[in-house]
């Protein structure tokens, strides 16, 4: 294996690249990535960026000389369009073909849309900047989405003093996720600091002075954020014979196709831990898969590794950091077993089957929480694990 190609250079691709001459591997390597910056790190866009708390030049996840370094081949600033797995090819979008005898795919996701021009998406660092020039004081900001990220954006956008109304299509933002009664307690917050929070409604388009409802109501802002979930950079793989759906599919080794890997969020493997495939949009497991995928492409075939973590993630809205662990959705039952959702200092625990999946803190130190990740990794019973007044 003498030419390996990674094709996305963000937190993922980045974490493939190292990890393969950190593994020995001193033949060609391509890091292929559709903008035009050096790798560089995405959560802070919500946050840090986001508020101008952080310049741009605090995003960069590695300094010039550790790129140089990687001795890569780095096209930077031009997408992949195409893939030919017989002649083990990948098409750029100017016009260029760069071989490979193994692959990386780490493309990413892109931001879904809403019909209509002007709205605003958060994905990108230009994205991140074009937003934060907007958020004035007075302003009145329209935030699409209730999710991680819609309610990142809302909370920073209140503190600069903007007027925030904040749309969700369920009857209570994130249930699907973290449970309905931390979901309400999540969105309580919100509501606490009179952003205008409506649950139930359906945006059907974006319009010149807003956003236009279902039922034809306007919400007029002077800006739209649209945070409605992503969907997988798997367009350019149409016709190459890898099997899409919901990202790029894989088996327990990230194996995609012969030599052909994912990783990252655009990435769907089946995570023996769960007994289920996923697909996972955070940032600690992008870098996580990088590596994995990279050490599985390397190695012999009986020495490779199923990809196994314990999912985490983690959020800052207003004073509440939120921090989890495992897989929650799907989740059959959910108990607070630490402090108290009313003073949004907890620590929750998921069931899925007759196990712990899943735990979730607010405004809890890092201890009270990591305690609960063992018992995921083990696959503790719940009825052991969690007590009955809980």
């Amino acid at each position: 294996m003498r030419r390996i190609a990674v094709v996305g250079a963000s937190a993922a691709g980045l974490a493939a690249a190292e990890t393969l001459r950190r593994e020995g591997y001193d033949g060609t390597l391509t890091l292929v990535g559709e903008e035009p910056e050096p790798p560089y790190d995405r959560p802070p866009l919500s946050k840090q960026v986001l508020a101008a708390e952080w310049d741009s030049d605090r995003l960069a996840l590695r300094t010039s000389g550790d790129l140089a370094a990687l001795d890569l081949d780095l096209r930077l600033g031009v997408a992949a369009t195409g893939l030919e797995l017989v002649d083990r090819t990948v098409r750029l979008a100017d016009g260029s073909e760069v071989p490979y005898d193994g692959l990386v795919i780490a493309t990413g996701v892109r931001p879904r849309r809403l019909p209509g021009e002007g709205a605003h998406v958060l994905r990108t660092l230009d994205d991140a900047l074009t937003l934060r020039e907007r958020l004035t004081p007075g302003n009145r900001l329209v935030v699409v989405g209730a999710g991680f990220l819609g309610a990142e954006a809302a909370a920073v956008a209140w503190r600069l003093g903007a007027e925030v109304t904040l749309l969700e299509p369920a009857a209570v933002p994130l249930a699907h996720a973290v449970g309905a009664e931390v979901g309400q307690m999540l969105a309580q917050a919100h509501v606490d600091r009179g952003v205008d929070l409506r649950c139930g409604v359906t945006v059907t388009e974006v319009t010149e002075d807003g956003v236009r409802l279902a039922d034809g109501e306007v919400i007029e802002a002077n800006e739209v954020l649209v945070a409605i979930g992503s969907l997988p950079n798997t367009d350019w793989l149409d016709g190459s014979g890898l099997a899409v759906g919901d990202g790029v599919v894989c088996d327990e080794y990230c194996e995609a196709a012969k030599n052909v890997y994912a990783a990252g969020d655009v990435a769907r493997w089946y995570n023996p831990l769960f007994g289920t495939s996923m697909r996972i949009e955070h940032r600690t497991n992008a870098a996580e898969q990088g590596m994995a995928a990279a050490r599985n492409l390397l190695a012999a075939p009986e020495a490779r590794k199923p990809f196994a973590p314990v999912p985490y993630f983690w959020s800052d809205q207003y004073d509440m950091k939120i921090q989890a662990y495992g897989f929650l959705r799907g989740h059959d039952e959910v108990a607070v077993v630490e402090g108290d959702l009313a003073e949004r200092r907890f620590v929750a625990v998921y069931r899925t089957g007759d196990r712990v999946s899943g735990a979730l803190a607010v405004g809890m130190p890092p201890k009270a929480i990591r305690q609960w990740r063992q018992a995921i990794v083990t696959g503790a019973a719940w009825r052991d694990s969690v007590p009955v007044e809980a």
